[in-house]
């Protein structure tokens, strides 16, 4: 026998230092991919994000609640759901309550979150943040077993793998990410563009992008701006890849002594204002653009309003068409729609992305279904019991009254009436006042609307249909109470 100081044989083993890198490499790029760059197609969400939203459901930060601090937020979501720092967690908080970076925030934040010029948030020991509304439809019916459940990191509690996402999110916030070897960049769409386009779906499986870009015609970017050309928008939503050109929105503005400016009120998504005042300054004392005299930024709460202020002489098309070619205010936005699909990398087209968050929902509300009929069939088998023991009550008050124990009469009640465990202990805990006429007609009336509800939800278990027509009934209410 070997000692104890020897190596047992199947501990150390030799191996290819090159295999074993690329063992390793590929598992710390599938973790990337799944576990951090990559959002779920369904609820299109990364897990830190979706571990955020969680943390403050947690708190209880509903759109209507008291603003906490963020760094209570940062906290939670870091104790008991992301234990990778607060240098992680806080920027993908701020980020989701910023108005120019997501189309619908679903975060309210109060205090310094940023601007568009760059400036960075304030501390999280500053700020406060709430859910939004949009946040709150993420969650809906969470606790109606609607979504698997996971461990989290040291399993001391159980987090949701995805969200029920009644806000179809992954479409209309969009999302980008950098993982290895790939990276995801899905604009963000028009929340009524995007509701009609699932209806068109369920109702006609067979939809073409062409029919489909009648509902979205493109991108919808917080920040505006004017997309040139459909060619590169058609090419992302047939193949999941693409590029649109996307101009600021400029107007022009007769001021004093015939005096023009141009006027900027939209520039491109994720091209900040700062950046674009200092390339036309540079441009200027270049001398690469002519016609310019002076340049303000009048933005406000209001909106955005940089104010080039022209020359007399100045040709604003001319000067129009120097901007577009030389800043910022003209941005290619490269579109490559890939999402996780049961936890794999898969480019997805336009159709496919509605599709998928179809299916999410019909598992949701099949879920959400038989955990209700589930409910309500343990509710009216405990009234059915209640009304038993009404029916009989004398003889149950006898058979209590003689029992030397509670063990005792459960085992009587059992045998005499039989009737389930469950039903018998709702006996025993039965308080005198259900003896009268009144309480025996609410309980049967109780008892009459469970089993139609009860009806109802084995229909739509058992028919696809019916479930396609709640989908319907609550996107057209969704458009109706969130569009814009």
């Amino acid at each position: 026998m070997p000692s104890e100081s020897e190596p047992k044989p199947d501990v150390i083993r030799d191996l290819l230092i090159e295999e074993e890198m690329k063992d390793s490499y590929l598992n710390y790029a599938m973790s990337v991919i799944v576990s951090r760059a990559l959002p779920d197609v369904r609820d299109g969400m990364k897990p830190s994000q979706r571990r955020i939203i969680v943390a403050m459901n947690d708190l209880n930060l509903g759109p209507r609640a008291k603003f906490r601090k963020c760094a209570k937020i940062v906290g939670e979501t870091m104790g008991n759901y992301h234990p990778h720092g607060d240098g992680a967690i806080y920027p993908t908080l701020v980020r989701l309550a910023q108005d120019f970076a997501s189309r619908y925030m679903l975060i309210n934040g109060q205090g310094n979150f940023g601007s568009i010029d760059e400036d960075p948030p304030a501390a999280m020991r500053y700020t406060e943040a709430r859910m939004s509304q949009y946040s709150s439809l993420m969650l809906e019916d969470l606790e109606k077993d609607t979504v698997k459940f996971v461990p989290n990191f040291d399993e001391t509690r159980d987090e949701p793998s995805v969200l029920p996402s009644k806000f179809p999110n992954l479409l209309c916030n969009g999302s980008s990410g950098i993982a290895v070897g790939m990276a995801t960049s899905i604009p963000p769409h028009n929340l009524c563009e995007v509701c009609d386009a699932i209806v068109k779906v369920i109702d006609e499986p067979e939809a073409t992008t062409e029919e489909l870009m009648q509902i979205i015609p493109g991108p919808d970017f917080p920040t505006g701006g004017i997309i040139c050309g459909a060619r590169g928008i058609r090419e992302a939503y047939e193949t999941g890849r693409g590029q649109c050109l996307v101009r600021a929105r400029i107007a022009v503005e007769e001021g004093k002594k015939d005096r023009r400016s141009l006027v900027i009120t939209e520039i491109p998504y994720n091209v900040s204002k700062k950046r674009i005042i200092e390339r036309i300054g540079e441009l200027h004392r270049e001398g690469r653009i002519q016609g310019l005299a002076d340049l303000r930024d009048e933005s406000d709460k209001d909106g955005m309003r940089l104010v080039v202020d022209l020359k007399k002489d100045a040709e604003e098309q001319v000067v129009m068409n120097q901007l577009y070619r030389n800043t910022p205010l003209q941005d290619t936005f490269s579109i490559i729609m890939i999402a996780l699909v049961k936890d794999r990398p898969q480019v997805l087209s336009l159709k496919e992305l509605l599709v998928a968050y179809k299916d999410h929902r019909i598992e949701v509300i099949r879920r959400r279904t038989k955990f209700l009929l589930d409910k309500a069939e343990a509710e009216a088998h405990i009234l059915e019991g209640l009304l038993i023991a009404i029916d009989s009550i004398d003889e149950v008050i006898e058979i209590i009254r003689h029992s030397p124990n509670v063990p005792e009469a459960e085992a009587r009640l059992i045998q005499r009436f039989k009737l389930s465990v469950l039903q018998t202990q709702a006996i025993l805990r039965m308080q005198l006042q259900k003896l009268t006429g009144l309480e025996r007609e609410k309980l049967q009336k109780e008892l009459a609307d469970l089993k139609e509800k009860i009806a109802e939800y084995r229909a739509i278990l058992s028919d696809e249909t019916l479930v396609l027509d709640i989908i319907r009934e609550d996107l057209i209410e969704l458009k109706k109470s969130q569009g814009d």
